[in-house]
């Protein structure tokens, strides 16, 4: 990797899992801020403000700057702010996404509103899916923060955006634009969040079929650590390859 190289770093698998942090993960980000390399830390989960987010990746050991965080939820706000600015929306999610939509200039309301928002929340609830199926139905374009059929749980596996929105497309017959990764859309407004040019950036994660394509369809070198879902032996499975296999960030050279 020559040259000074920015850094596009997935989340879950990459630097922690569950709620413990990857081995070395700290350093290898205490090694970015000491260098000043560029870098953001991006997820799919729009639930947490990357303030909130920060706060509770610090309480199990990893210290990120709210700054450097960046999540499906900002991008689906900056989406829908380049496309209908200072519109309207009927949202379902927690905090995370309804700040980042607010301080795009968007309203909340159940009145004719221009898009239905489908995000993460902790409790889905089957009257509030049904108005957003109902409102589809009578002309609201659909928008999803992420494609992610299942999601984590202290307990288990807990049904995720993609799931729900799966059974709002089967009700309406109107399929929802995901905003979150494998999206080039996502990685694009991360770079201009980050300032940075794909050329110059090195995409990390943990999954050939989010992270690593998504690097890929955006230009941006990639690398595949193996401390998450991607496994050695499942590289060869996919039609395209990661620039780079390590263990793990804490492999990661940082000039």
């Amino acid at each position: 990797m020559p040259g000074k190289k920015s850094f596009l770093l997935d989340m879950d698998g990459v630097l922690v899992r569950g709620r413990q942090p990857i081995p070395g993960a700290q350093e290898f980000i205490s090694r970015l801020l000491k260098t000043e390399t560029p870098f953001l830390v991006i997820t799919n989960n729009p639930l947490h403000t990357p303030r909130d987010l920060s706060h509770r990746l610090s309480t199990v050991g990893l210290t990120i700057p709210e700054k450097n965080l960046f999540t499906s939820a900002l991008a689906t706000a900056q989406f829908l702010a380049s496309q209908r600015p200072n519109g309207t929306a009927f949202v379902i999610g927690e905090l995370g996404l309804t700040h980042a939509l607010h301080q795009a200039g968007y309203t909340m309301t159940t009145v004719s509103p221009e898009y239905v928002v489908l995000g993460e929340t902790h409790s889905y609830n089957l009257e509030v899916i049904t108005q957003a199926i109902r409102l589809v139905a009578a002309g609201a374009r659909f928008i999803a923060t992420n494609p992610d059929p299942i999601g984590p749980s202290e307990s288990g596996i807990v049904p995720a955006c993609g799931a729900m929105a799966s059974l709002i497309e089967r009700a309406t017959g109107v399929k929802p634009y995901f905003i979150g990764k494998p999206n080039p859309l996502m990685m694009r407004r991360a770079l201009n969040h980050l300032g940075a040019h794909s050329e110059s950036t090195i995409m990390v994660g943990d999954r050939m079929d989010t992270d690593v394509v998504a690097g890929m369809e955006a230009g941006m070198e990639t690398l595949l650590v193996l401390s998450g879902v991607t496994g050695e032996q499942d590289v060869e499975r996919f039609p395209y390859r990661p620039t780079r296999v390590l263990p793990s960030v804490a492999s990661i050279p940082v000039e």
